[in-house]
């Protein structure tokens, strides 16, 4: 029976020991028993062994950097093996060393030696997977692509595909219902010796064994979900394409694509083959296939390499004679103009110059070649389609002074600008031809007081958002603890409540994210209002699924570091983003301040201040004419305090505010570094609330105490956090101070916050925040803003 599917992994997705299990439980999870899996060289274990040729070479040290790396590849096999399976490994890999300092000692290595040391990577690999799917009890077998893959040498290797066709086909009738892991990169020649199949070499080899072995899918693995109508390290609005053709895919490829290599697309020429690109880091999401002989035209694709190799020359033949010799020797420019006069120009990467270079010199007699000038001041930008014509008009309309006239071969458009226009015209071609995000889909999670202050702000705001950015902000879904509404269409603002009554159903978080990915949005927005743990539990899901946050809930940024700083990871895998200025100051724009002065390269040595609404008023008014129990039960009756006071006197909401901007400002502590001096006595503080109410007259002799003692110094009581960075040392308290009564701290309205931010700006004349620092329209202005940044983020130009 013929085997279905091909699975490749790179370096990235072999990383650490992390990675390589879940390799193997995607490969239990989305493959088959007699699936082939072609591996490159665990993380940067190839440069590695490039690294100890180089020092080698110029007589240093390089037994430590080997060292290093077999300790590497040693601490993989503990990590991941029990002791029978990680023996056998053990002992192979105390063999490789001796060989490799054999080898590495030698007075000089020859090119077949080089590539033997540069080997092992890949055959570490393959070795290791194969161990660790027989240790999940599958039958798994390592195979060495040199007993594969026979070469002719060449600048690049060319396979002998009738010799290594049949010695494919017999070790797969020899290994029935296997798995077998094959080292990508490597061939070799007919007489044994190790050749290398250059850059993107396992993604080439991935291709090819699928082409011998008549394989119906090749899945490249990689750190990213596929092939993006743009590159979505420079548009911020990228979108994932589900499928595209063959040869768009070779077309995107020729033009430099980060993702597909053209070498790695021709073993799929006439032949079944199918590729898809998928992430290992994500596998549950979306992915792009390439289909093997699809005429339709997918999504248009914008492309740009920030610099490039233009040759200008005069010929005596016609232009076409000239890509002739080019396609002869299989390089092919990633664009050419003809120009009067005989003139032509053609643009190569930086890694065809010599090559194209070479070609022009070898042709210069017979092509009549002359004035031949090099520049590398131009960058490129191309739209790549199947229906690329459609596309002309809009494109040129955008073209500057500068830039070359549209190159058209049918498949591309492609012109060259100065090295600074590039980005710029990248995100103008996308924009205009590739098309914006269309529709922002709005998830509000928590529809209480605050909530219901959003949607009345979001009523006004949406129109002049939506204009601004031309786009459609939509609110599409409402949650409370009880009940949800999603909806397909835009919910009507002024009838949610009734919406929501009439239709909204019970739920779980399982099939709630079921329903918000069938949702047909170009992005999701979730704004947690709401301050429940058990939400922000469900952050990374929430991110692993595309989802960005809107946060006043302050109990993730504030959560264990190890979970913020795995909510970060996140983030900075994929192009996602959580703002959370609401959490910390409502509508203050403390966060905006903080990260303005770091953009503007200033240094943050203190913030501190009253970040307590509550806390600002009762110590505003306690003046000891009456206790201070009497003052927090007034506070209570006016609805200034939570229904248990003791939320507000423990000082923990604070707390975890600091925490907040800590992190933000960039130290890595733990809420319990933040030392907390609390209001309420231990001894109260976990009776019950009744309880609680008629023994709170025991906080007023302490309180007293310390008004008396602070007034003989002409001071005032304020509960104050504070984070200092002195001499190198952090120091972070939440609890009462003494201040003077000319302290930004003692004279507040009651109930606002203050903050209080010294840097090296602002040194003697700190820099003051202040304002209401709690209520539903600031608070719900505060979730609007961080709402319309992540939308202009995600459309910006």
């Amino acid at each position: 029976m013929t085997r279905c599917h091909l699975h490749k992994f790179g370096g990235s997705s072999l990383a650490d020991a992390d990675c390589y299990r879940r390799v193997a439980h995607i490969l239990l999870t989305h493959g088959h028993s007699d699936d082939l899996i072609v591996v490159s060289a665990a993380g940067k274990s190839t440069n590695f062994l490039y690294r100890l040729l180089e020092l080698c070479d110029t007589d240093q040290l390089w037994q430590e950097e080997l060292q290093v790396l077999v300790s590497y590849q040693q601490n993989l096999i503990e990590q991941l093996l029990s002791n029978e399976q990680a023996r056998s490994l053990r002992e192979r890999l105390a063999t490789d060393k001796s060989q490799l300092t054999s080898l590495l000692s030698l007075d000089e290595l020859n090119d077949y030696q080089r590539n033997q040391v540069v080997s092992f990577g890949e055959r570490w690999s393959s070795c290791l997977l194969a161990a660790l799917l027989r240790e999940s009890g599958v039958a798994a077998t390592d195979v060495d692509a040199r007993t594969l893959l026979v070469a002719d040498e060449g600048a690049v290797p060319q396979i002998r595909l009738g010799e290594s066709r049949q010695k494919v086909q017999a070790l797969l009738e020899a290994h029935p219902q296997e798995r077998l892991v094959i080292t990508g990169f490597i061939c070799a020649n007919e007489q044994g010796d190790t050749l290398l199949l250059g850059r993107n070499g396992s993604d080439f080899s991935a291709t090819l064994l699928a082409s011998l072995a008549d394989i119906e899918r090749v899945t490249i693995w990689t750190d990213v979900e596929g092939v993006f109508n743009a590159d979505p390290n420079r548009i911020n609005d990228a979108k994932l394409l589900k499928s595209m053709s063959l040869t768009e895919a070779n077309r995107l490829a020729h033009l430099g694509s980060p993702v597909l290599h053209n070498r790695t697309l021709q073993p799929l020429f006439d032949t079944e083959v199918s590729l898809a690109v998928r992430s290992s880091y994500a596998p549950h999401t979306d992915f792009t296939l390439i289909a093997p002989k699809s005429s339709s035209a997918s999504a248009p694709v914008v492309t740009s390499l920030s610099s490039v190799s233009l040759f200008s020359l005069t010929i005596s033949v016609e232009l076409p004679q000239l890509l002739a010799c080019f396609a002869q020797a299989g390089l092919t420019p990633l664009a050419y103009w003809s120009l009067a006069h005989g003139r032509a120009e053609l643009a190569f990467t930086h890694e065809n110059q010599k090559q194209a270079q070479a070609i022009f010199e070898a042709k210069r007699s017979e092509l009549g070649i002359d004035e031949l000038q090099l520049r590398d001041d131009l960058g490129l930008v191309a739209l790549v389609s199947a229906d690329a014509s459609l596309y002309r008009r809009g494109f040129s309309r955008l073209l500057s002074r500068e830039a070359h006239p549209l190159c058209n071969d049918g498949l591309s458009l492609v012109t060259l600008v100065p090295k600074a226009q590039v980005n710029l015209l990248t995100q103008k071609v996308h924009r205009r031809c590739a098309g914006p995000r269309k529709r922002i889909g709005v998830l509000l999670l928590g529809i209480g007081n605050i909530g219901e202050a959003w949607i009345d702000l979001f009523k006004r705001a949406r129109p002049v958002l939506n204009k601004e950015l031309e786009v459609s902000v939509e609110l599409v879904g409402l949650l409370s603890s009880k009940k949800a509404l999603l909806s397909e269409t835009d919910i009507d603002l002024s009838s949610w409540q009734q919406a929501f009554e009439e239709r909204g159903t019970g739920w779980q978080y399982t099939h709630l994210f079921e329903q918000l990915q069938a949702l047909n949005c170009d992005e999701l927005i979730a704004l947690d209002i709401s301050a429940s743990a058990d939400l922000t539990l469900q952050y990374p899901e929430f991110f692993a699924r595309g989802i960005h946050i809107v946060s006043a809930n302050k109990l993730a940024g504030s959560g264990p570091l190890a979970f913020y700083q795995e909510l970060k990871q996140q983030l900075g895998n994929r192009r996602l983003f959580w703002r959370y200025n609401a959490s910390c100051g409502a509508g203050l724009p403390v966060q905006h301040a903080l990260n303005d002065l770091h953009n503007s390269g200033d240094s943050i040595e203190a913030v501190g201040g009253i970040f307590s609404g509550t806390l600002c008023w009762l110590f505003e008014h306690y003046d000891a004419k009456k206790p201070f129990s009497e003052l927090v039960l007034e506070a209570k009756g006016l609805g200034i305090t939570e229904p248990d006071p003791r939320d507000d006197l423990s000082g923990r909401d604070m707390q975890r505010k600091l925490l907040i901007l800590a992190r933000e400002i960039g130290y890595d502590i733990e809420l319990d570094d933040i030392e907390l001096e609390s209001l309420v006595p231990t001894k109260l503080a976990e009776i019950p609330l009744d309880d609680f109410i008629k023994r709170m007259a025991e906080l007023d002799g302490e309180m007293l105490q310390q008004y008396q003692a602070a007034a003989e110094q002409n001071k005032v009581l304020r509960y104050v956090a504070s984070l200092d960075s002195e001499q190198g040392q952090l120091k972070a308290k939440v609890g009462i101070q003494w201040v003077d009564r000319s302290h930004p701290y003692a004279n507040l309205t009651p109930g606002d916050n203050v903050f209080v931010i010294r840097s090296d700006f602002y040194q003697d004349n700190p820099l003051i925040i202040r304002g209401p620092g709690a209520g539903r329209e600031v608070t719900a202005a505060a979730v609007q803003s961080d709402l319309a940044q992540i939308c202009r983020d995600l459309l910006q130009e």
